[in-house]
């Protein structure tokens, strides 16, 4: 049985819950509320596809993204942002062929063009992947008669050019005269908005993501213990409810919780976030001051690789390390560790 809420806007929400499907839908009129629902149940009873565009309405790629995307929406399983952008982007460059022609040689040109526009393997193989998930999907969930068999196939062929495959480790590590010379750009930029020096210099005292510096709230900060958590940080295997507390320590000529107390100072209030900045806009400012200050292939992503080996230079264990950069295990963990050479003379510290 179909449930029927009116909604505070006036408007009337259909849930239905029915042979193991969920499905829901927002209308201005309870008639037409009445009306799709029982339409709905019908449809699920026989077996059909419950969604309001059955197999026969769906005509190209962008309809099986569509789709694909509300049927996540009314499952509870919103996009995130990674999945977001990279369906947004398959729809723009894919979503007018008609899905049929989605053929072996039409995915391998796609991921060609790609490379030629600087996307890395991980990335163009991540776009193939989910070209493949959409596809599955709407064979699997709606009946709809897709290529799946040539995204495998367009797959190897791509595996085999190089143009897909594993991320490319990188060991880019900014020096001192290169973040010199970004802290006095940032400090002389008189139209910059937020402290773009202490936000690198938080970045590599805590080896932090850019997204999580700026999410961290006031509310989340232990100042007796030097700790802060970061809400649902980045897990491939967890997907919600991440949440981790990150010592603020001092080993890494920066420290954590002085680099906070600072920010408090310039805070209309400790409510809300403790870097209320927007994190495309850090990205961008970065990128700039890079190019002004002619650095090359310098991302601010490379300054939680510098904070972390500055971790390990400090002397601190894999385990230690881990609790701070949430690092699972050391496979994930090793490819930070490329310790200065001159730090090879350097006494242990004591853990």
């Amino acid at each position: 049985m179909a449930g029927i809420n009116k909604l505070k806007s006036g408007k009337w929400r259909v849930q239905i819950r029915r042979h193991g499907v969920y499905t829901s839908k927002t209308f201005n009129l309870k008639s037409d509320a009445d009306h799709w629902a029982r339409e709905t149940e019908r449809r699920i009873d026989r077996g059909e596809s419950h969604n309001r565009r059955g197999p026969s309405r769906l005509r190209s790629f962008g309809d099986l993204v569509d789709l694909h995307i509300e049927d996540m929406r009314d499952v509870g399983k919103p996009l995130r942002r990674s999945k977001g952008y990279s369906l947004k982007l398959l729809k723009a460059r894919l979503g007018r062929l008609p899905f049929h022609e989605l053929t072996r040689s039409r995915i391998v040109e796609f991921g060609r063009e790609r490379s030629r526009e600087g996307a890395g393997p991980a990335t163009v193989g991540a776009e193939i992947s989910y070209i493949k998930t959409v596809l599955t999907h709407s064979a699997a969930v709606h009946g709809v008669p897709v290529p799946v068999e040539q995204i495998n196939l367009a797959r190897v062929a791509l595996n085999r050019l190089g143009i897909v495959g594993k991320s490319l480790e990188r060991n880019r590590r900014p020096t001192q005269e290169e973040l010199d010379k970004l802290f006095d750009y940032f400090d002389n930029w008189k139209r910059l908005t937020f402290p773009m020096t202490r936000i690198v210099q938080f970045a590599i005292a805590t080896a932090m993501r850019q997204i999580e510096i700026c999410s961290i709230n006031w509310k989340d900060l232990d100042r007796r213990r030097r700790t802060v958590i970061v809400r649902d940080r980045k897990d491939p295997r967890i997907k919600d409810g991440n949440d981790q507390i990150v010592p603020l320590t001092d080993l890494s000529d920066f420290d954590a919780m002085a680099l906070i107390e600072e920010q408090r100072a310039i805070a209309f209030s400790e409510k809300g976030r403790i870097f209320p900045y927007n994190g495309r806009s850090i990205g961008t400012a970065f990128r700039r001051a890079c190019k002004a200050c002619e650095i090359d292939d310098l991302v601010f992503h490379d300054l939680r690789h510098e904070g972390t080996s500055r971790f390990f230079e400090a002397g601190l264990t894999i385990e230690r390390v881990s609790l701070i950069t949430g690092h699972k295990d050391w496979k994930m963990l090793r490819r930070y560790t490329h310790l200065a050479p001159d730090m090879v003379f350097h006494k242990r510290v004591q853990p």
